[in-house]
């Protein structure tokens, strides 16, 4: 078999290569800043661990969440510090059950 010709010249990768370059400068975080970030690292993916075994929908849901903040840690906008407590205590907290407005048997018949 006849060996297949190059779909890409090294020119073509060298240009991309040099194209490819963020356009927005790299951030410098303050040591503050990843030190708060490591310790919201490490204390979301300990609230995934712990809630591995849990059931119910809130659990899924609150893990959904620790997983997309995870995901996106580079992104410039972070949730601030009560949004992220709630992520945290999300998959631990089932919601409320809806109060019945019939009490315990006491109804019409």
């Amino acid at each position: 078999m006849p060996p297949r010709p190059r779909l890409t010249t090294a020119e073509e990768v060298s240009a991309r290569a040099a194209s490819a370059t963020p356009d927005r400068p790299k951030t410098e975080r303050s040591e503050e800043e990843r030190a708060r970030r490591k310790e919201r690292v490490e204390r979301a993916k300990d609230a995934l661990t712990r809630s591995n075994g849990l059931k119910g929908d809130h659990v899924v849901a609150g893990r959904a969440a620790l997983k997309l903040f995870l995901r996106n840690l580079n992104d410039p906008k972070q949730p601030s510090d009560e949004q992220f407590e709630a992520i945290v205590e999300a998959p631990f907290k089932a919601p409320p059950k809806p109060k019945s407005f019939g009490g315990q048997g006491g109804g019409r018949r």
